[in-house]
């Protein structure tokens, strides 16, 4: 059957208020149309849906079988338009965001906590993902965006949007106290234990790359899994570590760590916004882009 659903809905008022002018009312329309409306439902579907009389309509049982069908609908498209409305206003909702360890330390948290200030109805679930997972997330649905750290190279169907730029620098614990006044050329730190995060990580192909073009071979003496593990084992004389200055900066005033001056000039990283081209966003997650574009622009 391909029964026009406006007439579900008048059949639905009909049942509701038990006549066909109160219906009528209701739905701002005239007694004859729907009537109407009620004869042409009861012909496509071969069967009484309401006995007639003076007092006004009751439901056959077959009209109480479908009655019953049409109320639960018509009662979840209700609530669906009142969630859709609370969404539209920032009341409600949620967002999955894919977010790498670097971009979260080095740019979300702040936008979050304004976020959150902001839209405290808003659930947000974060996925902590290396840059090409987070890729991947949002490739599969499971993220509406991914704030990530550079370089990757993105599928057609992803833009990404830079946000802000960061600088890498090289630290190093207190066995290797004698570089404090020296400046090593990329070979010459090929010759230390390297501390990086793994393989497969947007941090590790940039290191990989940035040797290479400096005619040396990256072999990392230690894979950690995030930079928060790569502070503390610099600081614990296992080797030396490339890492954002800015999540370095705690660590430094500390004395535990000291910055190795490098000869080459190791090339600015961005922390990007990327989303899926093909998909629109939700409410929520489109002020919560307004608000890193933002944020971005401001640094």
């Amino acid at each position: 059957m391909d029964i026009n659903f406006d007439y579900y809905k008048t059949f639905y008022f009909v049942g509701k208020y038990g006549g066909f002018t109160q219906a009528a009312k209701a739905l701002h329309n005239n007694q004859p149309n729907i009537t109407r409306i009620i004869n042409n439902l009861e012909a496509e579907l071969n069967c009484k849906l309401f006995l007639r009389s003076r007092k006004g309509v009751s439901l056959t049982p077959e009209g109480k079988k479908l009655y019953l069908h049409i109320e639960s609908a018509y009662k979840q498209i209700k609530s669906g338009e009142a969630e859709l409305e609370e969404s539209a206003s920032l009341n409600s909702g949620s967002i999955s965001l894919a977010i790498s360890e670097i971009a979260l330390h080095g740019f979300m948290l702040p936008v979050l906590q304004e976020y959150r200030l902001t839209f405290p109805g808003i659930r947000i679930k974060i996925l902590n993902h290396s840059t090409p997972e987070g890729l991947r997330a949002l490739s599969r649905g499971d993220a509406e965006l991914a704030i990530i750290s550079s370089p990757t190279e993105l599928p057609n169907n992803l833009k990404s949007t830079k946000v802000i730029n960061f600088k890498e620098i090289l630290i190093a614990g207190k066995l290797f106290s004698e570089l404090k006044n020296k400046k090593l050329d990329i070979k010459g730190i090929s010759t230390y234990p390297i501390i990086t995060l793994g393989k497969n990580t947007a941090s590790y192909n940039f290191l990989r790359d940035f040797f290479y073009a400096n005619g040396t071979v990256f072999e990392p003496s230690v894979e950690a899994a995030t930079t928060d593990q790569i502070l503390p084992m610099v600081a614990h004389d296992i080797g030396l570590g490339f890492v954002p200055k800015n999540l370095a900066a705690n660590v430094l005033a500390s004395g535990d760590v000291f910055q190795v001056k490098v000869s080459e000039k190791i090339p600015e990283r961005s922390i990007c916004l990327v989303r899926d081209k093909s998909k629109p966003l939700s409410v929520a997650a489109s002020a919560l882009e307004t608000l890193i574009l933002k944020k971005g622009t401001s640094q």
